[in-house]
């Protein structure tokens, strides 16, 4: 049972990290300051970074070790989470792209959620 885990998870990871590459791409084309780097070929950790605007930046790292999610301003932490938590705000960075938002309003909308 605990090798099954072990393998799923290692799945998980992997495909995590494909989807930071794509999510790094996609960002970039659309004028974002954005990276992912992985370590060796087997794709098991990334280190995802972009920034949204001046001195706002977003890093998520993913391993075996852990899923980390960091946003910044002005060289400050703002907001740190992991695991699942951390995954799901990397959904609320996806919906950006997809419904071509800029941070700007993001951060509007977000305002208005409080």
């Amino acid at each position: 049972m605990f090798l099954r885990l072990a393998e799923q998870h290692r799945k998980f990871v992997q495909d995590l990290v494909m989807n930071l590459q794509a999510l790094a791409i996609v960002l970039e084309h659309r004028g974002y300051l954005a990276s992912c780097y992985t370590c060796g070929g087997q794709m098991n950790s990334a280190s995802f970074m972009v920034s949204l605007t001046d001195n706002h930046l977003i890093r998520f790292l993913v391993s075996d070790y852990g899923i980390t999610w960091t946003e910044m301003r002005d060289d400050r932490e703002l907001m740190k989470l992991e695991g699942a938590e951390a995954i799901n705000q990397l959904q609320e960075l996806a919906n950006l792209v997809k419904y071509d938002i800029q941070p700007s309003e993001a951060t509007l909308a977000a305002a208005h959620r409080v």
